[in-house]
């Protein structure tokens, strides 16, 4: 059986979590990789909405779920997540590697007060947290706040990061009680968290090596990478396929395949370059017939046409062989859709997007023009199948694929599980 890593190829909000959750139907395991509580992943499932930001998107199935040591961990999130699920009826059986790092309150306290404006993050410390992650010196991992030595190594920490904490406005009085204010937390989070812990790189390789089906699920968009996206309106985590093996702990021998998921159109939340951006009407009507508004924070995202080039990028660098389209019913009822095959740069014409800040800024998008298609009541499509579907929305899947070089395996009209439907191509998928 087959280890499949899930990511995105935009600018995060593809839909992630919903693919996760269709594919984990196959699935022995699901592994988040990247990121932290700055995620959202929604699933729809027999009329429940689940808004994940932790979690993986498999536990709605019932599936085996690991959280890897390269998220940002914020026990605070996880546990009011954990309650949700239970309320909900859900059987959790999860892990938490003992090297995630540790998000504490400081750290959103930060994200707020500096960097949250200026670049536009979601405000959840996770760029904070993963600095002093690589500074190592200020750096906390889950498996510290069960040490003996974890209120020592807290207040060093604290003293360390003084300067920086009253400089910010985060810290205003005595840094002992604030200090204590944390240990108080951590002694909650002690207990809930202990019977979770477990070290993910020795389960997930040996459910490798024992021939489980192992989906990796990652957070967040290729071009918002932080090494490869557009920096530095990225995110602070290894978003591409490869964040697989460093967020996790496996060979790069132990990916099968890489299935890249997209949007039928482009959307972006917060700062940074958007060449295919949309204004006026059609671009309210996609974001509100889309419901574009972040699952984390709830910020209207910015939407604009199809971007080939970007998505190229993406093929690229992540070797995605398969992708599944999402919200391909969001453009039903429009006459025509533009869809950006090149962009001209500096008087010349470029296929793959070069992902450079001031480079996306010049960009001008090259259009082609397709049909559109009108459908009212998807529900009988689906139950139809992919054949029934408009010939327009079928000619549409298969430029993308064309142009890609992919093979589409699932499309999604419908937040839904039972609103996406499957190719021929999704048999490959499994039998790998």
């Amino acid at each position: 059986m087959p280890g499949i890593v899930v990511v995105g190829m935009q600018f995060g909000d593809e839909s992630k979590g919903a693919v996760v959750d269709y594919l984990a139907e196959w699935a022995d395991l699901v592994v988040r990789y990247n990121g932290g509580s700055n995620a959202g992943h929604t699933v729809v499932a027999e009329g429940i909405k689940y808004k994940l930001h932790l979690v993986p998107s498999g536990v709605v199935r019932g599936k085996r779920v690991v959280i890897g040591a390269g998220i940002a961990f914020d026990p605070e999130v996880f546990l009011e997540e954990l309650e949700d699920l239970k309320a909900k009826g859900r059987k959790i059986d999860l892990l938490i590697s003992k090297k995630a790092t540790l998000v504490l309150p400081y750290h959103k306290e930060l994200d707020a007060a500096i960097a949250g404006g200026r670049i536009g993050t979601t405000k959840r410390g996770i760029g904070p947290a993963y600095q002093d992650k690589m500074s190592r010196v200020t750096g906390l991992k889950v498996m510290d706040l069960f040490s003996d030595r974890f209120s020592e190594r807290l207040l060093e920490v604290l003293k360390l990061k003084e300067q920086e904490l009253r400089s910010s406005g985060v810290l205003k009085g005595n840094i002992e009680e604030y200090y204590r204010e944390i240990m108080k937390l951590s002694e909650k989070w002690r207990r809930e968290l202990a019977s979770f812990l477990g070290d993910d790189f020795m389960e997930v390789n040996e459910a490798i090596a024992s021939g489980k089906f192992v989906i990796f699920e990652g957070a967040q968009g290729t071009m918002l990478d932080v090494d490869h996206g557009t920096y530095p309106f990225v995110t602070s985590s290894s978003t591409i396929a490869g964040g697989a093996c460093t967020g996790v702990g496996i060979s790069p021998l132990a990916i099968d395949a890489v299935i890249g998921v997209m949007k039928a159109y482009t959307t972006r939340v917060g700062k940074g370059p958007f060449p295919t951006e949309l204004t006026g009407d059609i671009a309210q009507y996609i974001r509100d017939k889309g419901g574009e508004y972040g699952t984390t924070t709830g910020r209207p995202r910015r939407v604009g046409w199809l971007d080939l080039p970007m998505l190229r990028y993406s093929v690229m660098i992540n070797g995605i062989g398969y992708v599944a389209i999402r919200k391909l019913d969001v453009l039903s009822g429009l006459k025509k859709l533009k869809v950006a095959v090149a962009y001209e740069l500096d008087g010349e014409e470029v296929k793959v997007a070069p992902p450079y800040v001031e480079d996306m800024e010049r960009a001008k998008p090259i259009y082609e023009e397709l049909d559109g298609w009108n459908v009212e009541d998807w529900d009988e499509l689906v139950k139809k199948g992919w054949d029934s579907f408009p010939s327009e929305a079928r000619d549409y899947v298969r430029f993308v694929e064309r142009e890609l070089g992919v093979k589409a395996i699932l499309i999604g009209v419908g937040p839904e599980r039972e609103m996406t439907v499957s190719t021929s191509y999704l048999k490959e998928i499994i039998e790998l």
